[in-house]
């Protein structure tokens, strides 16, 4: 491009612009700006040398650094010398502009700052003018924005208010209101008041502040406006204190007194009201003629106030104010509760002027304090103390006790299967219940007991200087009550509870271990049959944390792979084949030994980790069976399922999966359930029998006659088999009872076209006897017991 159409297009720029040659630094092109920027005549800088314009040193250093190419893009602000040989502050920003493939150009813009920067030393000036009018004031200056934030003060505000050295060195503002706050003596009022301010922006007032030292400020407050609209707010403070101290008293009380919600007296010296002010007349019914010449003594000294009354004038004199609460009488003789603050006046010699007193009713708020105490301590539902308020009544109960060698008894009660009415009814149904409960448990104890809710269903009842007898006693009314049928809603039904009971000192000595005690009492309570109570043992608690420790090692063995399945061979008895197993889990700890299934299934299926462990079997089962019979092994698995872990909505899904995962036909698994599962929900259960017998599974009742035996769902349930429980099948042949049991349920099986299996068959007199009622399999130690899978491989599979 050539320099005139360089021309042509910096002249539309507003910018004064220079085009330089890289190379030697002369100026190619400039436009009109810069021609009129450097009272030069239009087109007298082409072709000049660019340094010619530096007006410093500095600046021909900068035009060599230019010129060895540091930087493509150099911005910088410096002095440019005129025609005239005068110089002018500007901003320069020199860019490197590729013109083609092999030649480049330099840029150079340039903005004159000389007149911002004469705006900028003017407003300095400005500033530090105002600064010294602020410090010149007589009076303590504070300059806030709109929002509170603090702009400016000066050193005289600083000093009335006696703010410390390390508020004056660092900005902070929550701080100076702090200590402006700690500074009065009606923290609460001065507080309301500014909020008032700070809530009307275009608000003036005057006000008079009294400080806890003695001295009593006036504060004016005005907005500060700019372009017609309010900014901020400044506020001035003077020390009035030496002015009312001169002044007459009706204007004493006609700047403290009148405006002030509070009421207010002063005193002489001798302590004799002197004035009052309306609001007094108005809290406490007095009239300031009926006031005058009195003292505070008289006035706040209530019977119960006398020693508090003496105590705030010693502290009154001493540290020169008192602050606190009294319980005082109106002139009809209501009681009232006021927030009492008094404060010496002194003059400059540390004379005593007057006492001025501030006090408002605190009755309202004090209520609203005892409710807000009540919800704190007090159940929501029931209005009972909670957990919080029984561990105070617990320990002063300790310490009652200790003192006087005495006791008491600890009560926990849990209402029994109280899940089954939230559930079946609701919740807003079953508070109903608990509090109906509530009022029967307030019955049964002395108005020195404590009835608390800890929560949910759990209460706890704490009967002071109470034994064993008493405990009992107490524990016997609570049964009885609670047996008594409970009606809502033109419903009838009953609501039992389990009860602990622990006793001080014997079960404990601290409220962690009563508690611990009397629940670990109740929950054997729960375990033997419910509604009914326990004292407590210790040996429970070694029985619980056996539960605990054998919980947390079964999560740990299910985590770490410490199970595993035995396999018990099952037998057909019409030609003494093997043509199934039974998967059983084995457990071997390295640190409780082998453990027996009966020890930690119940305690599996009580905590919930028998569903976790019912899946792992499922999944190993299930993948053994595909293993065998990919080798041409076809043997049925059957599996023992538990009733939560056939209560999980994905169970049939879970199952279906594994199958597809192993690729193992429905057919080769048997689930054997108990009758227990079947019954507790049968329409649910149908619905899930239904889809497994739909998947091809297997079905089996297991320990078919133990438990709540019922034709109607053989009837309906697609079960396949009955499996005879061990115990009918011990004393076979010899028992007659179990001849006839055994032979019903053969006969109803097959009546039914369902096939029977007996299992713990130990002897040949058992398997022959079994033949000749046609029993169809039988499993048990006459031919094995459960066997790993190596040796149930090596015995039955690896012979054929």
């Amino acid at each position: 491009m050539k320099p005139h159409q360089w021309q042509a297009l910096i002249e539309g720029m507003l910018e004064a612009v220079l085009l330089v040659d890289p190379i030697g630094l002369r100026i190619l092109a400039a436009n009109r700006s810069a021609h009129a920027l450097l009272k030069l005549s239009e087109g007298s800088l082409n072709g000049t040398d660019v340094v010619d314009l530096a007006a410093a040193p500095e600046d021909l250093f900068f035009w060599e650094d230019v010129a060895a190419g540091l930087s493509e893009h150099i911005y910088s602000e410096t002095l440019l010398q005129l025609n005239d040989g005068s110089t002018i502050q500007v901003e320069r920003r020199v860019s490197l502009v590729r013109v083609g493939l092999d030649s480049s150009i330099f840029v150079v813009a340039i903005r004159d700052r000389s007149s911002q920067r004469q705006v900028e030393s003017e407003l300095e000036k400005l500033i530090a003018e105002l600064r010294a009018t602020l410090e010149s004031t007589a009076d303590g200056i504070l300059v806030t924005n709109l929002d509170g934030a603090i702009r400016s003060y000066n050193h005289l505000f600083a000093e009335l208010w006696g703010l410390p050295p390390d508020l004056l060195i660092q900005r902070d503002d929550p701080a100076i209101y702090s200590w402006m706050d700690k500074c009065m003596v009606d923290a609460d009022h001065y507080t309301e008041r500014l909020g008032t301010i700070t809530r009307s922006p275009l608000m003036e007032a005057t006000d008079v502040l009294v400080l806890r030292s003695g001295k009593i400020l006036e504060r004016v407050t005005l907005p500060q406006y700019a372009r017609g609209r309010p900014i901020g707010r400044v506020y001035s403070y003077r020390d009035i204190t030496q002015r009312l101290a001169d002044e007459a008293r009706l204007q004493l009380a006609a700047k403290v007194f009148e405006s002030s919600t509070d009421a207010i007296f002063i005193t002489d010296a001798e302590q004799k009201i002197i004035t009052t002010n309306p609001s007094f007349e108005r809290l406490s019914s007095y009239t300031e003629q009926e006031m005058l010449g009195k003292t505070p003594r008289e006035f706040f000294s209530e019977e119960s106030n006398a020693e508090l009354v003496a105590q705030l004038l010693e502290n009154l004199e001493t540290q020169g104010f008192w602050e606190g609460e009294l319980w005082n009488r109106r002139k009809n003789g209501h009681a009232y509760l006021c927030m009492i603050s008094l404060v010496k006046v002194c003059d400059e010699a540390g004379k005593t002027l007057h006492y001025i007193g501030f006090f408002k009713d605190r009755t309202e708020n004090h209520a609203a304090k005892q409710r807000i105490e009540e919800l704190a301590f007090s159940d929501v539902l029931t209005g009972l103390p909670n957990r919080l308020l029984l561990t105070e009544r617990i320990k002063q109960a300790i310490t009652l006790a200790g003192r006087n060698n005495g006791s008491f008894a600890l009560l926990f009660l849990d209402l029994d299967h109280f899940k089954q009415i939230n559930d079946s009814l609701g919740h807003p149904f079953g508070d109903r219940v608990l509090m109906e409960v509530t009022e029967r448990l307030k019955r049964c104890i002395r108005q020195v007991d404590t009835a608390a809710r800890l929560g949910g269903d759990e209460f706890v009842l704490l009967l002071h200087q109470a034994d064993a007898s008493g405990a009992e006693i107490c524990a016997r009314r609570v049964l009885e009550e609670l047996s008594a049928p409970f009606t809502l809603d033109d419903m009838s039904f009953t609501v039992t509870s389990s009860i602990g009971i622990a006793l001080y000192p014997d079960d404990g000595v601290s409220m962690a271990d009563l508690i611990k005690n009397a629940d670990s009492a109740m929950y054997h309570v729960k375990e033997r049959g419910r509604s009914d109570f326990r004292f407590y043992q210790r040996q429970m608690n070694i029985g619980l944390l056996s539960r605990m420790k054998l919980d947390h090692a079964m999560r740990q063995a299910l985590e770490h792979g410490g199970f595993r399945l035995h396999y018990q061979p099952q037998v057909d008895l019409r030609n003494g084949k093997v043509f199934g197993a039974e998967a059983l889990l084995r457990w071997h700890d390295k640190d409780l030994g082998e453990i027996c299934p009966i020890q930690f299934i119940p305690i599996a299926e009580e905590t919930g980790v028998i569903v976790a462990i019912g899946n792992w079997v499922m999944q190993t089962a299930i993948r053994q069976a595909a293993s065998w019979n990919r080798e041409g092994r076809a043997l049925r698995v059957a599996i023992n399922v538990s009733a939560l872990q056939f209560q999980q909505s994905n169970f049939v899904e879970s199952i279906a999966a594994a199958l597809q995962e192993h690729r193992l036909s429905p057919a080769c698994i048997e689930l054997e359930l108990t009758e227990s599962i079947l019954i507790r929900d049968a329409e649910e259960a149908l619905k899930k029998l239904e889809s497994l017998a739909a998947l091809g599974v297997k079905l089996a009742i297991d320990d078919f006659g133990t438990g709540y035996s019922s034709l109607s769902y053989l009837k309906r349930f697609p079960i396949n088999k009955l499996k005879i429980d061990r115990s009918f099948v011990d004393d076979l042949p010899a028992d007659e009872s179990d001849v006839a049991i055994v032979t019903a349920i053969i006969g109803l099986a097959h009546a039914m076209k369902l096939r029977v299996i007996a299992e713990g068959v130990e002897t040949e007199q058992q398997r022959e006897f079994l033949r000749d009622l046609r029993c169809d399999e039988i499993q048990g130690y006459l031919y094995a017991p459960a066997l790993s899978v190596g040796d149930f491989e090596e015995k039955y599979l690896l012979t054929e």
